[in-house]
């Protein structure tokens, strides 16, 4: 080879083929995401990440009504006595009495009783974790209210199974019992009655739910006190329809979850009013 010409060394000629390394834009999507973007409470949540969001919920749920069952399995018995006595202050006068037809059945309806009661304890804890789920679609500054609303759906749930164990119970067993003859005496099993009164007891305690479900979508701007308004016939219907599929059928049951809907849809009315978000001017959107 000639003096001219000069082989480059092994590092020179990796640098004359590689060459530098081509720099990525700042915006570049190839970028993994940082420490900052995960705690951002408004980056995007994927669907995986939705997914996962709901079961650390559920997860956390179910132990806080695992421990509320442990707590209250103890007086269960006692419990089950209590849920019976609306129908055993009309079912014993008229001779009948509750029985259970297979060797478990009183025992699972005492474990079941506990976990119904272990679920009103846990209420305020399971209904955070809810609203916590929903947390992330939220401003900083209505989040804020996650808390008390937490606290509220819990005591709104539990007042409306109050007033389901308290009002209605009496009235609709009365109305039930009230067929029985010298020779049909009612004798309903412990399953058959832990059934319907819980389904009862969840019922009235979801629509209850119904100003605090409301005072969320006003505040989102979801709906207007004016909008509920005029909608208002329609609600009516569709509250009638709702009770009549939720209670069993007879009338005085199905006016009995109608009417305190109706309130709480006009209690609701005035929340939306009162609490609503305020739709910007045009001129204000156009800014």
């Amino acid at each position: 080879m000639s003096e001219g010409l000069r082989v480059p060394e092994d590092h020179e000629h990796r640098d004359m083929v590689d060459g530098p390394a081509p720099e990525l834009p700042e915006d570049a999507s190839l970028t993994e995401p940082t420490d900052d973007d995960a705690a951002n409470p408004h980056a995007e949540m994927t669907f995986t990440q939705h997914l996962e969001e709901l079961r650390t919920r559920l997860v956390r749920s179910f132990i806080a009504i695992g421990v509320g069952f442990l707590a209250c399995y103890g007086f269960a018995e006692d419990l089950f006595h209590l849920l019976m006595r609306p129908l055993l202050d009309v079912l014993l006068p008229t001779g009948g009495t509750l029985i259970y037809t297979a060797l478990p059945e009183a025992f699972f309806t005492y474990v079941k009783t506990a976990a119904l009661a272990g679920f009103f304890v846990a209420s305020p804890y399971v209904f955070y974790q809810m609203w916590l789920f929903v947390a992330p679609g939220l401003y900083e500054s209505e989040r804020k209210y996650l808390i008390p609303i937490a606290l509220l759906s819990a005591i709104f749930f539990v007042v409306g199974a109050c007033f389901g164990y308290f009002v209605v119970f009496p009235y609709g067993f009365e109305f039930f019992v009230g067929y029985a003859t010298d020779i049909v005496k009612p004798m309903p099993s412990l399953s058959e009655y832990f059934s319907f009164a819980v389904q009862m007891l969840i019922a009235f305690g979801v629509i209850f739910e119904l100003p605090l479900v409301i005072f969320f979508l006003a505040r989102l701007g979801v709906v207007t006190g004016k909008w509920l308004r005029q909608q208002q016939k329609y609600a009516v219907l569709v509250i009638f329809i709702v009770a009549a599929i939720l209670t069993p059928p007879d009338v005085v049951s199905q006016l009995l979850m109608a009417a305190p809907l109706l309130v709480l849809y006009e209690i609701g009315v005035w929340v939306a009013y009162l609490f609503g978000t305020k739709k910007p001017l045009p001129e204000e959107e156009a800014a």
